[in-house]
């Protein structure tokens, strides 16, 4: 049974930093495309980053470039967001999702993924 669950989210000061986890179970992580997707109050969920497949390219948003960054271990079955130079505009909460095969992840689109974490707040706010 595919399992993925984050954890890190919380509040943090503008500027700020956070790194959020996920721990995937009930699968091979580096057969699938893995990614960080988010939804603010009121908006569609978007996608943030994806790492593709065995490969281990990986995309962003142009919303984060520059400022986030995803990392994996396949041993471990962990995958990371690190959030740096929080914004206002990044609360969300902030969701692992992974894609068996297709292009959903790699054009971070969130319709596609295959499976779902629960999330994690992350809430940017002095």
């Amino acid at each position: 049974q595919v399992q993925l669950a984050e954890s890190g989210g919380g509040l943090v000061q503008p500027g700020g930093s956070l790194r959020l986890s996920c721990a995937a179970n009930g699968f091979a992580l580096d057969y699938y495309n893995i990614g960080w997707f988010r939804q603010a109050p009121g908006k569609e969920r978007e996608g943030v980053s994806c790492i593709v497949g065995r490969q281990g390219s990986t995309v962003y948003g142009d919303y984060v470039k520059g400022r986030f960054a995803m990392s994996r271990d396949n041993v471990k079955q962990m995958v990371w967001l690190q959030l740096n130079n929080l914004k206002p505009e990044d609360t969300a909460i902030y969701y692992c999702a992974a894609e068996t095969y297709g292009s959903s992840c790699e054009s971070l689109r969130p319709g596609g993924m295959d499976y779902w974490g629960k999330g994690t707040p992350v809430t940017v706010s002095s």
